[in-house]
C-alpha cells in the first residue's frame, strides 16, 4: 500500500473537503482526488461519499483511516528509530576480546565514545582469541580484537596495535632486584600461565622454546588479575601483557622478546550497524600502531 495514499484520505477525513485538504498537501485538487480514487480501487469498495458540505467518510472509509492512523503512527515511528541509529542516539555494540583486551584497551576506548553518544549500549564479551573468532563467524558478536593470525581465512582484518609481553614477579622473589636476568636463568622456574592453547600462551610456548627454556607452569588462568594476584602472593612469575603489567615489578630478560599483533577482525558478508561501525572506525582511528 502507498503511505502516500493512506495521508491523503486521513487528511481529507480530518479537515472535512477535499480542497482544503489540497492546499494543505500542497497538491491540486484534481491531483488528490485521483489519490483518492487510486486508493479506493486497491481496497474496491468506496471511501469517501460526497454531502451538501464536502464528503464524509463510508463505513469502509471510517476503517481504513481508524486502521490507517495506527499504520502510519507506526511507520513514523519506525523512521524516528532508524534516525536515531543513523544520529547514534540509539544501538549497540556486540564486541569481544582477550583478557587484555576487555581489562586494557576496550574500557577506555568505549568511555570515550560514550561521551560523544551516551545512548549506545555496549555488550563485551571476554574469551580468547580463537572463540572470539568462532563467535564473530557465527555473527554472535559484530566485530572482535583478537590477536593475529587468525584460524578463520574469510574474516576482515584490520590491525589494531602491537602488544609487548613482560615478565612480571612476585616481590619476594629472588629474581626482583636484579636489573637484568639471563634468558637460561627462567629454566625450571615456577610460572603462572594463562590457560593452555590460548593464543597469548602458544606465544609464549613458543618463544621459550625458541630460547631453549623450559619453566614448570605450576598454575593456569584466563584473567590478568587473578594472575598478578596469584604472582604477588605466591612471589611466582608470569608473562603477561604489558599494559596489564603496570604497578608490578617488571623484570629485563636478555635476548628474550615476545610481542603480539592484535587486530579488528569482522565478517566480511555481514555489514556492521551504524553504532558498531563507528566504533570500528573509533578504535582504528585511535590506535598505536
Amino acid at each position: 500500500m502507498d503511505l502516500l495514499l493512506l495521508r491523503s484520505l486521513i487528511h481529507v477525513a480530518d479537515l472535512g473537503t477535499i480542497g482544503e485538504a489540497a492546499v494543505a498537501l500542497g497538491v491540486s485538487q484534481p491531483a488528490l482526488s485521483r489519490r483518492l480514487r487510486v486508493l479506493e480501487e486497491e481496497f474496491g469498495t468506496s471511501l469517501l461519499k460526497r454531502s451538501g458540505r464536502g464528503v464524509v467518510l463510508t463505513e469502509m472509509g471510517r476503517l481504513v483511516v481508524r486502521e490507517g492512523r495506527t499504520i502510519l503512527d507506526r511507520c513514523d515511528a519506525l523512521k524516528e528509530n532508524v534516525a536515531r541509529h543513523l544520529r547514534l542516539d540509539a544501538g549497540v555494540v556486540r564486541i569481544g576480546g582477550g583478557a587484555t583486551v576487555v581489562s586494557h584497551v576496550l574500557p577506555p576506548a568505549i568511555a570515550r565514545f560514550r561521551r560523544s553518544h551516551p545512548m549506545v549500549r555496549f555488550d563485551v564479551r571476554e574469551a580468547g582469541s580463537r572463540e572470539v573468532e568462532t563467535m564473530v563467524y557465527n555473527e554472535t558478536l559484530d566485530f572482535g580484537v583478537v590477536t593475529l593470525p587468525t584460524n578463520q581465512s574469510d574474516l576482515i582484518v584490520e590491525p589494531l596495535l602491537t602488544d609487548r609481553i613482560v615478565l612480571i614477579s612476585g616481590r619476594g622473589h629472588p629474581f626482583v632486584k636484579r636489573k637484568r636476568i639471563p634468558a637460561q636463568e627462567l629454566e625450571g622456574q615456577s610460572l603462572v600461565g594463562f590457560e593452555a592453547g590460548s593464543a597469548i600462551r602458544q606465544l609464549i610456548d613458543a618463544a621459550l622454546r625458541a630460547a631453549n627454556v623450559s619453566v614448570n607452569v605450576v598454575m593456569e588462568l584466563r584473567s590478568i588479575s587473578a594472575i598478578r594476584r596469584m604472582v604477588e602472593t605466591t612471589d611466582s612469575l608470569a608473562f603477561v601483557s604489558e599494559m596489564g603489567a603496570k604497578g608490578a615489578p617488571v623484570l629485563t630478560v636478555s635476548g628474550f622478546r615476545v610481542e603480539r599483533q592484535l587486530a579488528l577482525i569482522c565478517k566480511p558478508q555481514r555489514p556492521l550497524s551504524p553504532a558498531a561501525l563507528a566504533f570500528w572506525d573509533r578504535l582504528l582511528a585511535s590506535a598505536p600502531l
